[in-house]
Order: structure tokens, then C-alpha cells, then sequence
């Protein structure tokens, strides 16, 4: 019996609405009362925060499917039930989100001066939204809360944004739109094919993942899940809402954009993509990897032409997602590749800490120089050395440096496709070698390069990070090195639902693994088509 059961305490639906308890509370305090409202936005996101941490610890590593179950009839007529619960990938990502939530407030406490009710309110709402997609287990309640965390980073961007905030808003919310209706058809439609099962009408997703679809409706509709996806993490080709939505989101829209949102992409490809339509998936598999790979690549060396900081860090996202669902469909095209599947979700939850760190650096320079021009940034390691210090933890970690947690998820990410196929391996790899050059040439440039412009950047009257910044950072720093020097201790809540997960597709995936072409293959068939 779970300590769930045991309890009779709704664990979940109390994280995912606590934030929502602190947005009612605001409303009644009515306006003009700015440190109320911080002060609210940090006690709903810590609370919310520390029963994360009790979950984590009550959670059973060995026990199969989900555990701290939730579930009622919601809407008799559609069958559709209000049902939560966790696995070991969900309940990391739920972790990340609500650590995130506490920082960014932290963060933005001192920075956020006009609309200040309005923008605690719209990251209250956005986590409400990011935490329920990760806690459904009914599609019709994960597609609400996909949809809910939609809005309020619309206005995040939209109104505490920067020059462009409006076009980059807009952008963001056509692509996410886009990816969202197209998912909706492909629910609707294996939502109708339920009906003529034994499962009958039915919004429950492992009874929906349990149906054996058709091959022409397992393409469509992985099609339609995939894009939907594909856009949020975002892949290559798919990835140009994101530099903009990065560039001009305040550093809060920033760092939750990249920690949570971004994940979602990759969340979703594993709860619904591989599961519901193994065939399909397993068709993919060459594709995804080639552009996966790709991203690697291609973002790596657009980072390296990056003039703008923000920019540069929102362009290594693309190059470090490409290991996310790399590994997964790596992973998938061979039964006995847990490694890459560990790995790629180990890569969602370190790039969570170290990509939305960056970002937090990005804002503290920012509020201190007035500026995102690296050239225009030099030889700020003498004014702020603390600064200097927390920048070049992160720094090294997003290189994948031993030790620290990039380069846990990306050696395992890289193995399984090592193990898939040597070629796209080594190809990725540059990758990492990229990333080390455009991250250390941005760090001595930013610190140690004494030729920038005193006209842009007057040094006078530069101060280090202060103790509200160091509160945020701080853990950032602890588990970046937690991860990096024992990263079984998230491993552990890893290897039940990979193996089940892989149990879904590894039949078949044995069966089909001669037929996978490779990047020779691939490279033979372009020459081809010339």
C-alpha cells in the first residue's frame, strides 16, 4: 500500500494547486500591495516546493506504474475521470518545476517594478499549469492544463518583455497553438477508435496506450502528438519561436521557458508518443535521430556566431535538446538501450538547472551593465568575482564537464546512440566539443577580455551578486554537483519506467532493429536523389 493510500492525502493535486490558492489570495488583497504579493508567490511556490521534496522521498523506486494516485468521475457523459498520478520520470520533472518556481521568484524580487500583482500572478498560474500537465493521467486533463500553462506565459512575454515582446509573444503562442490543435485531432481520434475496444470510451492514458491502433491511424496520429512536441522542445526545424521568445521574455519567462516548458516536448514524446504508437514510433526512428543530430550541431555552431549573451544561451538549448530526443529514439530502436532513454531524460532534468541558471546570470548582468552585447562585457571578473564564480559552475556544466550534471546525461545519452549507430555518434559528439568552445570564449570574454567599450559599459558603480541572488543560485550550484557526483540518487527513480517503457516497443523493436538505416544509408540515399 502506497503512502498515498495509507495517508488518504491528495499529494498531488495539493503541489499542483497551491500556487493557484496563492493567486486567490492575491486577488483579495487587492492592488497596491507589492510585498504582499511577493511574499505570497513565495510562500505558495516554497510550500508546493517542500511536499515535492516528501513526495520524492515517499516514492517507491521499485514499484511499477504510477503511485499517488487520484482519481474520480469528472465528466460522466465522456467518461472522462479527474485522474493524477507519478512515475519516476514525472515525479523528477515535478521536482524541477517546483524548485524553479521558488527561484524565479526569488529572483524577481527586486526586479519586476511595473504590474507587479499581474506578473506573480501569471508565474503562480504558469506553474499550476506545467505541474498538471506532468501529474494527468487522463488525456482530457492533460490537454486543459497543455492549454492553461499556454496563456499566462503569453502575457509573461507579452507585457514584462522586452523591445520586441509583442512579435516574439505572438510567435510563441502561433507555434504552441499550431502543435496544440493538431494534437487535439489526433486525441479526438484515438479517443473515438477506444470505443469499438474492449477499453470502450475512454480518456485514461495507459488504457489508451494498451490499444493496439491501426498502422494508418498509428502513422497520423503520431504525426500530429509528434509536431505537437517537437515544437515545445523545440526541434530542428522548429525551433525559430524559441531565440526570439528567449531574447525578449523578462529572465523568469526565461528561465521557466527553458528549465520546464521545454521539457514538456520531451515528456510528452515519452508518455504518449512511444506507448500509443510503438510502430509508428519505430518508423521514426532514422528521422528523429537525423535531425536530432542536426540540432546538435547546427545550434552549437550558431551559438558560436552569437553577439548577443541571451541569444547565445537561448541557441545552445536547441543544440542540447537534440540529446533528449536523440537518446529517446536511440534508445527505442534497440530493446536493450536503457542507457539512452536514462540519459536523454537525465539531459531534460540537468538542462533544467544549468540552462535556467544562465538565464538567471543573464538577467543579474543585465541589470547591472544595461547590456547583452559580450563585447560590450569585459573584464567584469574584477567587480564581481562572486558572480564570476557562480557563471563559471554553470558554465562547466553545460560543457559537460566530469563532475557536475551535463555531463551525466549526455555521456549516457551519447551512448545509446553510440550503440544505434557508431556514425551519428561521433557526429554528435562534436557537439560537445562545440559546446565547449562557444561557452569558454563567452566566458573569457564576458570576464577576462579587457578591451570592451567604457562608452556602452562604464565599469563605475558595478557590484557583485547579492544575498537574495546568491539564495537563488545556491542550489542551482548544490544540484548541479549532486547530479554530476551521484547521480544514482536520480537514476534510481529512472529505471522502472524506462524498463516498462521500453517493454511497450522492444519486441518489435528486435524484430526491426536490421531494418534501421544508418547514416551511411542515409547519405546514400540523398546521393540518390542527385
Amino acid at each position: 500500500m502506497s503512502w498515498q493510500d495509507q495517508m488518504g492525502f491528495p499529494i498531488l493535486s495539493v503541489i499542483t494547486y497551491l500556487p493557484l490558492a496563492g493567486v486567490l489570495l492575491m486577488l483579495a488583497f487587492g492592488r497596491g500591495r507589492p510585498g504582499v504579493y511577493k511574499l505570497v508567490a513565495l510562500v505558495a511556490t516554497l510550500a508546493a516546493f517542500v511536499l515535492s521534496v516528501v513526495m520524492l522521498f515517499c516514492f517507491d523506486t521499485e514499484a511499477p506504474g504510477m503511485q499517488f494516485t487520484e482519481s474520480f468521475v469528472w465528466i460522466e457523459s465522456l467518461n472522462v475521470r479527474y485522474g493524477f498520478g507519478i512515475d519516476g520520470i514525472a515525479a523528477l520533472l515535478v521536482f524541477l518545476t517546483t524548485l524553479l518556481g521558488v527561484i524565479v521568484i526569488i529572483a524577481s524580487w527586486n526586479y519586476v517594478k511595473d504590474r507587479e500583482r499581474g506578473f506573480f500572478i501569471s508565474l503562480l498560474l504558469l506553474q499550476v499549469g506545467m505541474t498538471g500537465v506532468f501529474c494527468a493521467t487522463d488525456l482530457f486533463l492533460f490537454y486543459i492544463f497543455w492549454e492553461v500553462m499556454l496563456v499566462p506565459m503569453y502575457f509573461i512575454i507579452g507585457i514584462w518583455g522586452g523591445p520586441r515582446k509583442v512579435y516574439a509573444a505572438i510567435k510563441f503562442f502561433l507555434y504552441t497553438l499550431v502543435g496544440s490543435l493538431l494534437m487535439l485531432v489526433a486525441i479526438i481520434a484515438v479517443v473515438l477508435y477506444s470505443r469499438g475496444t474492449a477499453a470502450g470510451l475512454t480518456f485514461d492514458i495507459q488504457a489508451l496506450s494498451d490499444i493496439i491502433y491501426p498502422y494508418d491511424l498509428q502513422i497520423w496520429a503520431f504525426l500530429a502528438f509528434f509536431l505537437a512536441f517537437a515544437i515545445k522542445v523545440p526541434m530542428f526545424p522548429l525551433h525559430t519561436w524559441l531565440p526570439d521568445a528567449h531574447v525578449e521574455a523578462p529572465t523568469a519567462g526565461s528561465v521557466i521557458l527553458a528549465g520546464v516548458l521545454l521539457k514538456m516536448g520531451g515528456y510528452g514524446m515519452l508518455r504518449f508518443c512511444l506507448p500509443m504508437f510503438p510502430d509508428a514510433s519505430l518508423d521514426a526512428v532514422p528521422y528523429v535521430i537525423a535531425l536530432s543530430v542536426i540540432a546538435i550541431v547546427y545550434g552549437a555552431l550558431v551559438s558560436l556566431r552569437q553577439k548577443d549573451l541571451k541569444k547565445l544561451v537561448a541557441y545552445s538549448s536547441v543544440s542540447h535538446m537534440g540529446f533528449v530526443t536523440a537518446g529517446i529514439f536511440a534508445a527505442i530502436a534497440i530493446s536493450d538501450n536503457p542507457q539512452g532513454l536514462e540519459g536523454a531524460i537525465l539531459v531534460m532534468f540537468s538542462h533544467g538547472i544549468l540552462t535556467g541558471a544562465l538565464f538567471l546570470m543573464v538577467g543579474f548582468l543585465y541589470e547591472r551593465t544595461h547590456t547583452r552585447e559580450i563585447a560590450a562585457m569585459s573584464g567584469l571578473a574584477k567587480p564581481m568575482p562572486v558572480l564570476a564564480a557562480f557563471l563559471m559552475v554553470f558554465t562547466l556544466g553545460s560543457l559537460g564537464l566530469p563532475g557536475l550534471s551535463g555531463f551525466v546525461g549526455e555521456f549516457l545519452s551519447l551512448l545509446g546512440l553510440f550503440h544505434y549507430d557508431y556514425a551519428w555518434g561521433a557526429v554528435a559528439a562534436v557537439g560537445v566539443v562545440l559546446a565547449a568552445c562557444y561557452l569558454l570564449w563567452m566566458y573569457q570574454r564576458v570576464l577576462f577580455n579587457d578591451r570592451g567599450d567604457p562608452d556602452i559599459m562604464p565599469r563605475d558603480g558595478l557590484f557583485d551578486v547579492r544575498w537574495r541572488e546568491v539564495a537563488s543560485l545556491t542550489p542551482l550550484v548544490v544540484m548541479a554537483v549532486w547530479v554530476g557526483v551521484y547521480p544514482d540518487t536520480f537514476l534510481n527513480l529512472l529505471h522502472t519506467p524506462v524498463r516498462e517503457l521500453l517493454a511497450d516497443v522492444g519486441q518489435t523493436a528486435q524484430e526491426r532493429h536490421d531494418s534501421f538505416p544508418g547514416v551511411s544509408e542515409l547519405l546514400a540515399f540523398v546521393k540518390g536523389l542527385f
